[in-house]
């Protein structure tokens, strides 16, 4: 029970990593407020809810300010702090900046990095208040380092590590903690329906094989770094970002550990 009687409020609740973590904080004791422009969640919120029935889940956008602004404040209302917050709602873009509408850029950074200040904005006054929170952003190892035709994307992502490292210096006296997970490729509905089609196949294995482990990353692996970060193990922990991706970022293979073995 290590979120015993913590409130959590995590934005892109309904599926994929903001669900994981849901369904896993109640695990562990704490009560989720979600939000999130879906109106069907996944079966991870839908075991949150039924672990802990106080969680509710508020339908919006992150781009709405005013709607985040009134499902914070309701979260103050009804369960008189929030101790924990998870930015987890985001979408990706993948295309040539050349030919993308500047509409679709401007959605991108509106939702990924506009989405996190927003959240965040409504949520600092009251862990000032109380003393203590902590912030958990999740970004991306694309916000780490350049993948092809996904600029919009990795630049928003590099954006929350870095206001992730800006909110940790600025709020960490008042008692803050500020931190982003980077995950590698998810197996998430999104992951699913991008790589679908037969055509597409041959990358997916590619940018598995790139994974050093082999694999794809599940929710819950995502998940259990957010909960060391929402709870008081990491109480010395602010201001970093960290890699939860298999290896992805470790660096490259050749083929060489084949001849001893080694795959």
């Amino acid at each position: 029970m290590r979120l015993e009687k913590k409130i959590a409020f995590i934005t892109g609740a309904a599926s994929g990593i903001g669900s994981a973590c849901a369904r896993r904080f109640v695990e562990e004791g704490a009560v989720v407020v979600g939000f999130d422009v879906n109106e069907t969640p996944e079966p991870d919120w839908v075991s949150a809810v039924t672990l802990q029935p106080k969680c509710q889940l508020i339908t919006g956008d992150v781009r709405d300010d005013q709607a985040l602004a009134s499902a914070v404040q309701l979260t103050q209302e009804q369960y008189g702090s929030v101790d924990i917050l998870v930015n987890s709602a985001g979408i990706a873009a993948v295309g040539p900046l050349h030919v993308m509408e500047v509409s679709e850029f401007e959605r991108v950074m509106d939702i990924n990095l506009k989405g996190t200040f927003l959240a965040c904005r409504h949520v600092l006054p009251i862990m000032m208040e109380q003393g203590s929170g902590s912030i958990i952003n999740i970004a991306s190892v694309d916000g780490i380092e350049a993948q092809e035709i996904t600029g919009a994307y990795n630049a928003s992502k590099a954006g929350v590590i870095l206001l992730t490292k800006n909110m940790s210096i600025d709020y960490g006296r008042k008692g803050i903690r500020a931190n982003a997970i980077c995950p590698g490729f998810i197996e998430t509905p999104f992951i699913s329906e991008l790589y679908s089609s037969e055509e597409f196949q041959p990358i997916k294995e590619r940018i598995t094989d790139a994974h050093q482990m082999g694999r794809l990353g599940k929710p819950d692996e995502i998940a259990n770094a957010a909960l060391f970060l929402a709870s008081d193990e990491s109480s010395f922990v602010n201001g970093t970002s960290i890699v939860v991706d298999g290896g992805f970022t470790a660096g490259k293979r050749f083929g060489i550990a084949a001849m001893f073995d080694l795959e």
